[in-house]
């Protein structure tokens, strides 16, 4: 349950937005659907609801939605042939996926099939609020030109997969700079820890591991020389966020 001043805050961010996105949600269970679409609608979204793959389909092509939540599950056309039928049509609409699987390969095949992200259920609304509005900055402005993420004096080349600081290029292992781009792409956000080792390692080690803050160890001391703010800070029992110094 949210407090009265997280709920306040939340209502501020959307109502003084400019901006009215509309999400298209797929999910053939009605309690689940009405459930998210009343939360994304008190969160000022326009919402699209439909129950199965061909509809979703249909609505897509129909109206343009600015982002899709699809559950994998669906009868018919289920939410990994909808994103297969997207992305072969050349359609580049951010996709979160909803999935009630939690075996790594099924998580792997729905990114394979062109998903943005994914969510394993039960989830936290909160955590959905966030992770649709970090696929929603990534496609309205969070990314400069050709793609390049900027954060302070940080740039990151996702396809290239090169990172600098001010002026300097960093050298990074695949890991430490898949950590990099998560937070990136999701700056501001507190990504909890659970979140970040299933999208770095694909599961979560347990509450006993020292590997991801081993990681981030590593990545701050090549991403903050001396002179430069930090731009990783941790939020004590819960996880990181890079952001503006």
């Amino acid at each position: 349950m949210k407090t009265p001043l997280v709920a306040r805050y939340i209502w501020t961010c959307c109502h003084n937005s400019q901006v009215t996105y509309t999400v298209l949600l797929a999910e053939d269970d009605r309690p689940i659907r009405d459930s998210l679409v009343r939360a994304l609608s008190l969160e000022g979204y326009e919402m699209i609801a439909v129950a199965d793959g061909v509809q979703a389909l249909a609505a897509v092509h129909r109206q343009r939605p600015d982002a899709l939540v699809l559950d994998v599950m669906m009868p018919g056309v289920d939410g990994l042939g909808v994103c297969r039928v997207l992305r072969a049509e050349g359609d580049r609409t951010p996709i979160l996926m909803l999935t009630a699987r939690v075996e790594t390969r099924d998580r792997v095949g729905g990114l394979d099939a062109g998903a943005d992200d994914y969510m394993v259920k039960p989830f936290e609304p909160e955590e959905l609020f966030a992770r649709l509005r970090a696929l929603l900055r990534r496609t309205s402005g969070g990314e400069g030109e050709n793609g390049i993420i900027h954060v302070a004096d940080l740039r990151l080349d996702p396809a290239a997969r090169r990172a600098w600081r001010g002026g300097r290029e960093l050298t990074l292992t695949r890991t430490e700079f898949d950590l990099l781009e998560l937070l990136a792409r999701n700056k501001g956000i507190v990504l909890n820890h659970t979140v970040i080792y299933e999208r770095i390692w694909g599961y979560d080690f347990g509450p006993g591991s020292k590997n991801l803050t081993v990681y981030v160890g590593y990545l701050r001391r090549k991403l903050d020389p001396p002179g430069h703010p930090p731009l990783i800070h941790t939020v004590r029992g819960i996880g990181y966020s890079l952001r503006q110094p």
